[in-house]
C-alpha cells in the first residue's frame, strides 16, 4: 500500500491549501519499505490526483481540507484520512502497524466517523 502525507517540515501540514510537499511511503508487511518527497501545487487537484495515480498512492493523509478538494480526490479512488495532526513519521508508523489513524492524531474537535469524513465532537 502506498500512502501520501501532506507535510510542513516533519509534521502533517495543518491546512491542505498551504502544503506544497508530499511524503510518499510504501508500506508492506507492517513496515515502511521506502519513502520519498514530491512537490505539488494544492490548488491544482487534477494534477495532484494524476501524481497520486502515477505513484500508485491509494490513500492521502492531510490536515484540514475543503470538502470540494476531498471529494475530487475520492472521485479518483484516493482514500482520505483528513483532519490529522502530528509528526508525519509517527503517523506512517501507526498506519503501517494498525492500518488506521489513532484518535490521538486527530485535530482537536474532530473524531473520525468514516474513512472519508471527520465529525466535530
Amino acid at each position: 500500500m502506498k500512502i501520501a502525507i501532506t507535510t510542513w517540515g516533519n509534521r502533517v501540514s495543518p491546512v491542505f491549501d498551504a502544503a506544497k510537499t508530499l511524503l510518499i511511503a510504501d508500506i508492506e508487511n507492517q513496515s515502511i519499505n521506502s519513502k520519498k518527497y514530491e512537490s505539488f501545487q494544492p490548488d491544482d487537484v487534477s494534477a495532484l490526483a494524476a501524481l497520486l495515480t502515477r505513484e500508485k498512492v491509494t490513500a492521502l493523509v492531510c490536515g484540514a481540507i475543503s470538502e470540494t478538494y476531498a471529494a475530487r480526490l475520492v472521485e479518483n479512488r484516493i482514500r482520505m484520512f483528513p483532519f490529522v495532526t502530528g509528526n508525519a513519521m509517527n503517523i506512517l508508523d501507526c498506519l503501517a502497524t494498525h492500518n488506521t489513524i489513532k484518535p490521538a492524531f486527530m485535530m482537536p474537535g474532530c473524531t473520525p466517523v468514516s474513512e472519508n469524513k471527520c465529525q466535530p465532537l
